[in-house]
Formats: structure tokens, C-alpha cells, sequence
């Protein structure tokens, strides 16, 4: 029986994943740092390495030519139960340097210690100029064959299975910046696909700060930490991005973008992704068909809103990375269709009077619908973040028989760019050979030496034409899955350093945007510029930022202008006046709840069979649940089991949970003083029916407009927090189970928005 190759292997894996129950462990808790529970003293038995956790997936062990050698997914993990040198040389000691005597000098001949100390020393590798700070997961790709008429890639026929790996990323962090920051995610993917790697490299973001890619080093020069201070990190709230960006308006569109709940997405989850240029497919017969991909997040379009964003960058700075492994590790498997929109491929390259080659720009889905062409599954964490997340490196570049570029100027320079860039992030031109990068399609490039050589090369003739290797390798036409360039007609012109005319409009798409906004989404915007621009200590620039918006929206404008102090500037050209696209909009609709994380305060007096109930009820709803009590432990009780406590009122913030439950009135704790937690607050009553730090956890999920829940006696407890009982989002009833299926109907749309309606303001 022929032994599967990697592709199918990793199918097989996403399937088994899929359909069988046990690798969903309803009643696990994620986050468990290793494979198995740790005694409480050291292991000192030799025995094997522990396998990665179940959750856990290793790229596929293939040659660095693509050979697949039907190797187990752990080769290249650690092996034996002895710790030995890089050579294998097995070591009875690692805490000591070699040294004349106890007391003595150390001797230069301890080999040990020089081969660990180098490698420490050379442990880091440049950080990625932008988007340093990333996370990422194994998955699998299906095509549902939707495509086949528009492209002849193989991986998107109807129900092949390729396996993917794809980091999300902020833009202008450091690795060490936090996630939850205003500013764009990266949401690049890597298709191993059986006729070459494929790498669909976007952002969440559909457009871009700049039309043209040698403007790239301006906008990120200007949006990164300040040279002389290196602050602010991770942001954009300060002089030197509002200087640019309102001097270089063809950025607004990105602008309004990022300063709308898009710029602080609630996890990578619910975070849409999009290829920002329009690309050209190529079928069968070698028809083309202009497209732009957009990624569909199966849970809807979620985000925080601002003050969450802030607390969360204290409190957990791994938000977002945290989220993505536990959902994983839980079962939760977050889940993408891909999608097009089609147009003709003309000589303009424009539709409905849009230039398709202007990154600034998108096309309305109402104008062009999004047809789904395949589903993407994440169903395994990485085995190493360094060799996996930290060396995977994109290109766009990576293309595939089907899939061409076009003359977008930004993919122009991007195409140069990535493949610089890897050359000194990873060591020299063999980066292609890290397992992470390794392609699933056989290689015979001849390609030679270079630093980090893996491939041992045979023949004498890397070279063509050869005859003394055979004439091998051979050209390949259309028939054998060759690459080939579209011949695209190039009209006459001459050299010039200009854009198009229709490159021009710089503000009617970002009307169109703040036109498609609902209520509380413009307020959210109206704050985002205010706050950012309040930031900026030159007063020219927040003027000038002002006239920007101006040409956006008189009512933007002067709420703006408002909360700067200033007077609103007049608009300097005329007010577009697009049909608002209800796409845009975040709000509206409900999605799935699979994987969102319920707060379960626990009453440590009150009824524990019901409170173990509620905790079963939210597993059973496909939600993770998180007790929280005033000590760490479990929470007992005679004839039912032990309740295992995951948060304390110590450690506990509003912050990490989509809703929170109330099983009573928790009394104060025993440290609920400021003196030991701040928390707590001031000295209070010692009377006091609720914990003030659970009053503060309600004060926060209120003004979050997260959905509360609670049975028994748990209205003192909103009381307490000043939060009316009959208000919009607040379920109370005698039966916890209850509670809990009309809280998970809340979360279908994402936040009680009816809360803090906010004033709509005039749009027009």
C-alpha cells in the first residue's frame, strides 16, 4: 500500500479532527503549558521527550526538496532521554563550568560551556521591520471547485485539501508591543499546495496608506516610534503619522479605516482578511478574470472597544496570541471562506468607475458580491514559535498556475521587497529551506551553496542546457502544471514618474465608508481621532488633520474639532455622495458563538450543583467557561464534584470574558483590601454584600456592553455596581441553565449595542 504524502496526511488529520469527538475536550480548559501534568518533584528517571500537545502540529517532515520520506511528524524534534551536545555527545552535567578546582578559574578548554554560551548568544535573528509582533497556526484549505471557471489552480478545485500556515500580525510593534493596540493586522497565508507554495499575503485592512510601493519606507518611517525617543511604541497617536498622513491624503481611506473598530479587532478570530490588490486568474483555456480575495471569518466581524483595547494592554499584552492557541487547544477551530470578486479583465482594468489598480480604493460588495471559492480550518498550534512562526516567511511573489499579478504599483514593490527582506531576516537565500517554508512540490531549481544549505545536491551540471546529468531538469509546458505569465498587452507610453488621474480622489471611498458606519460605530470613530489627535503636540498638525476630515463629513469634522479645542475647517472640494455599503458595517447581524469565553462568578455560600450545572451548560453550548472565586482550588461540596477555580477576584478582569455570569452575591474575599490589591479600592464597609473588585468586573462588562447574567440573589450584586436590573443585555432568572441559553443568544451579535445607542449625528 503506497505510503500517504504529506498533503494527505495532513487532510487525513484536519478530518479525524473534525469528526471525532475526542479531540474536542469538552471539559479541558485551555492553556495547559505542557503535554502532561507535572509531579511535584523532579523527574529524575531518564525517559523519552514528551510528544507535543495534542493541539500542537509540526510543518511536515519533507526533505528540503520537497522529498517526502514518509518520516514521522516529530523528525526533527528532540530525541533521547539524556541531554547531550549539538554533536550528540551525552553530558553528565549542565549547572557547572569546568574549572581548576571549586573555587578555581574557569578553563577555556570547557567545550560545553562554549557551544551553549555561543548559541545563546546568537539565539535572535532581525525582527521583521513591520509586523514583528505576530502569532500563527496549522490548518487546512478546502476548495469547494467554485473557482474552476475563473482558475485553473489546482488547490481550488472542488474538495482538494491543502494544507496552510498562517501567522496574523500588528504592523508597527515590536515583537514585545502588545496586541491589542489601534492598528492594522497582517493575515498572511502560506497554501502547500501540490504545484508550489502559495502565499496570499494581506491585511485586515482592504486598502492601503499609499498607492505606490516606493512611498512604503515613508508611511511605516512615519507611524513607527519617534527616532529620537523610540516612543510611542506600537501606535499611532503621535506627530509624526498624523503629519503624514494628513500632508498625504491618498492615506485618509486607510486612516478612517483604522481609527474605526477595525483597528482594534476583539481576536484574530473575528478578524476579516483581505489581498488589498486586485489580482488576475487565469483558466483552463487562459481566459483571465480580475479579482480581489477577501478572507470571511466564519464568527463574524468582531472588535473591542477602546477602553477594553487599553485595559487588555495591561493586563494580558498576549491577548490576541493567547486567544488564538486556546481556541485550538479547546476545540473551538476558527474557520475562514475565502472569497472573490469578479470583474472583467478590460484594458482600463476599471469597474463601475473604479481603478482596480489604485490599492486605496475597494469595490463595494454590493456592486461586486463576494463568492465563497473554498474553506480554511486552523486546527493545530505550532510545535516552536521561533522555528515556525517567528522563520515563516511570505512573498507574494509565491504564485501558482492560475494565479497572476497585475500592474498595482504598491504589488509592484512588494514583489522586490519581500524577497529582500527574508535574505537578511534569515540568513541568505536558502530561507526557502526552513521546514516551515519548505514546499510540498518536488524541487529541482538548481540552486546551489549559499549560507544554510540544506539540500545535498547531486549531478555535476546545475546548469542549461546539460546533457552530462541527463539534459535533467526538463522545461515544462502548460500540460505539466507550468507557470506561465499571462501575456498581458502592454500599451506604448513613455518613462515618467506620475499616477493615473483616477489615482486622484482621495476622499469620496472614505465618505463612503463613514456613510455605510452605524451609530455607535461613528461615535467610535469620532472618539478614535479625537483621542489620537489630542495626542499630537503640534497644533499645525491636528489643523491639518481637521481638513482632511472635513472632506469626509461635516458632522465628523466638528465633533472632532470639538474635542480638539478648535474650529471645524470647511470642506475644500465637494462632498461625494455614495451609496453607503451595508457590508462595511460591523453590526447588524448575528454569527456563531463557538469558542467565546464566559466569566462565571462563583458565590462560594451560594448553590454549587447549579453552579456546576451552568458551568456544563456553557461546555455543552460550545463556549469556554472560566470560574471565578475568591481563592484559586476547586470549590466542593457534599454529592457533587469538585468545581475547578481558573480566576480569582484577584486576577480576574472584565476584560477576558464576552459575558459574565453570576451565580449570587459573592461576599468580600479576604484580601479585598487596597492595601494588598488595588483593586479592591479604598477601605469599605465591612458589610458589604459584594466583593468590590466583582463590582468593578460588572462596572467594566457594563460600560463594555458585554451581555451579564445571574440567578439566586446575584441582583444585589448589579445593585452594588449601580447597573439596573431590567436594563438592555441584563438576563436574570431562578434557573442558571436558562440564563445561560439567553446569554449565548445575546452573543450572537457580538455586544448589546442597544445599551449606549449614542447619537446617529448627520451624515450628509
Amino acid at each position: 500500500m503506497e505510503t500517504p504524502g504529506p498533503l494527505k496526511r495532513a487532510a487525513d488529520a484536519v478530518i479525524d479532527a473534525l469528526t471525532d469527538e475526542t479531540s474536542r475536550p469538552e471539559a479541558k480548559v485551555p492553556g495547559a503549558p505542557g503535554a502532561e501534568p507535572p509531579p511535584v518533584a523532579e523527574p529524575t528517571e531518564p525517559r523519552a521527550p514528551l510528544p507535543p500537545s495534542p493541539d500542537q502540529r509540526a510543518p511536515a517532515p519533507l526533505s528540503a526538496t520537497g522529498r517526502d520520506g514518509g518520516a514521522v511528524d516529530d523528525v526533527r524534534a528532540q530525541n533521547g532521554g539524556f541531554l547531550t551536545t549539538a554533536n550528540g555527545t551525552r553530558l553528565p552535567d549542565s549547572d557547572h563550568s569546568l574549572k581548576a578546582g571549586p573555587r578555581g578559574p574557569v578553563l577555556l578548554q570547557d567545550h560545553h560551556l562554549r557551544e551553549k554560551i555561543t548559541h545563546f548568544d546568537h539565539e535572535r535573528i532581525p525582527e521583521r521591520v513591520v509586523h514583528a509582533r505576530g502569532a500563527a497556526a496549522h490548518g487546512v484549505f478546502r476548495g469547494y471547485g467554485t473557482a474552476a471557471g475563473v482558475s485553473r489552480a489546482a488547490f481550488l478545485a472542488e474538495g482538494v485539501e491543502t494544507p496552510v500556515f498562517v501567522r496574523f500580525s500588528t504592523v508597527l510593534g515590536s515583537r514585545g508591543s502588545a496586541d491589542t493596540v489601534r492598528d492594522t493586522r497582517g493575515f498572511a497565508t502560506k497554501f502547500y499546495t501540490a504545484e508550489g507554495v502559495f502565499d496570499l499575503v494581506g491585511n485586515n485592512i482592504p486598502v492601503f496608506f499609499i498607492q505606490d510601493a516606493i512611498k512604503f519606507p515613508d508611511v511605516i518611517h512615519a507611524g513607527k516610534p519617534h527616532p529620537d525617543r523610540e516612543i510611542p511604541q506600537a501606535q499611532s497617536a503621535h506627530d509624526t503619522f498624523w503629519d503624514f498622513v494628513s500632508l498625504h491624503t491618498e492615506a485618509t481611506h486607510h486612516t478612517l479605516w483604522n481609527m474605526s473598530d477595525r483597528g482594534i479587532p476583539r481576536s484574530y478570530r473575528t478578524m476579516e482578511g483581505f489581498g488589498i490588490h486586485t489580482f488576475r486568474l487565469v483558466d483552463a483555456g487562459g481566459a483571465t478574470t480580475l479579482v480581489k480575495f477577501h478572507w470571511k471569518p466564519r464568527l463574524g466581524v468582531h472588535s473591542l472597544v477602546w477602553e477594553e483595547a487599553q485595559l487588555i494592554a495591561g493586563t494580558d499584552p498576549d491577548f490576541h496570541r493567547r486567544d488564538l492557541a486556546d481556541a485550538i487547544e479547546a476545540g473551538a477551530f476558527p474557520q475562514w471562506e475565502l472569497g472573490i470578486q469578479t470583474f472583467p479583465d478590460t484594458a482600463e482594468q476599471t469597474f463601475e468607475g473604479i481603478d482596480l489598480l489604485d490599492p486605496t480604493k475597494i469595490v463595494p460588495e454590493e456592486l461586486a458580491p463576494v463568492q465563497p471559492i473554498g474553506l480554511m480550518t486552523l486546527n493545530a498550534n505550532p510545535t516552536n514559535f521561533f522555528a515556525e512562526t517567528e522563520q515563516v516567511a511570505f512573498h507574494p511573489g509565491h504564485l501558482v498556475p492560475g494565479i497572476d499579478v497585475t500592474d498595482d504599483p504598491l504589488l509592484a514593490g512588494r514583489l522586490f521587497s519581500y524577497l529582500d527582506t527574508q535574505i537578511t531576516r534569515l540568513g541568505g537565500p536558502n530561507f526557502a529551506q526552513i521546514p516551515v517554508n519548505r514546499t510540498h512540490a518536488p524541487v529541482n531549481d538548481m540552486l546551489r551553496d549559499g549560507f544554510h544549505q540544506d539540500a545535498v545536491h547531486s549531478g555535476v551540471a546545475p546548469y542549461k542546457p546539460n546533457s552530462l546529468d541527463g539534459g535533467c531538469p526538463f522545461f515544462a509546458g502548460a500540460g505539466d502544471h507550468a507557470f506561465i505569465e499571462h501575456p498581458t498587452p502592454i500599451a506604448a507610453a513613455s518613462k515618467v514618474r506620475e499616477a493615473p488621474a483616477s489615482f486622484d480622489d482621495h476622499f469620496s471611498q472614505a465618505r463612503l465608508f463613514w456613510l455605510s458606519m452605524s451609530a455607535p460605530e461613528r461615535e467610535h470613530i469620532i472618539a478614535a481621532y479625537t483621542f489620537e489627535l489630542n495626542k499630537c503636540y503640534h497644533q499645525a498638525v491636528k489643523e491639518r488633520a481637521l481638513l482632511a476630515l472635513a472632506n469626509i463629513d461635516p458632522y465628523l469634522c466638528a465633533q472632532v474639532a470639538h474635542g480638539l479645542g478648535l474650529p471645524a475647517p470647511q470642506a475644500s472640494e465637494p462632498l461625494a455622495d455614495p451609496a453607503p455599503s451595508p457590508a462595511l458595517s460591523q453590526l447588524g447581524q448575528e454569527w456563531p458563538t463557538e469558542g467565546r469565553v464566559i466569566g462565571i462568578v462563583a458565590d462560594p455560600a451560594g448553590d454549587l450543583a447549579q453552579l456546576a450545572a451552568v458551568r456544563r451548560a456553557v461546555l455543552d453550548a460550545g463556549l469556554v467557561p472560566l470560574v471565578i472565586a475568591p481563592t484559586g482550588g476547586e470549590l466542593t461540596a457534599e454529592g457533587v464534584d469538585p468545581v475547578p477555580v481558573r480566576r480569582t477576584f484577584a486576577t480576574a478582569r472584565s476584560t477576558e470574558f464576552d459575558a459574565v455570569l453570576l451565580a449570587g452575591t459573592p461576599a468580600p474575599g479576604l484580601d479585598a483590601d487596597g492595601g494588598r490589591d488595588a483593586k479592591a479600592g479604598a477601605p469599605g464597609n465591612p458589610g458589604a454584600p459584594v466583593d468590590p473588585r466583582i463590582t468593578l468586573l460588572l462596572a467594566e462588562a457594563w460600560r463594555h456592553a458585554k451581555a451579564i447574567g445571574g440567578w439566586g440573589t446575584a441582583e444585589q450584586a448589579l445593585t452594588a455596581a449601580g447597573i439596573p436590573a431590567g436594563a438592555p443585555g441584563i438576563v436574570l432568572g431562578g434557573v442558571g441553565e436558562e440564563v445561560v441559553d439567553r446569554v449565548v443568544g445575546l452573543l450572537a451579535a457580538h455586544r448589546v449595542w442597544d445599551r449606549f445607542p449614542g447619537p446617529s449625528g448627520s451624515a450628509r
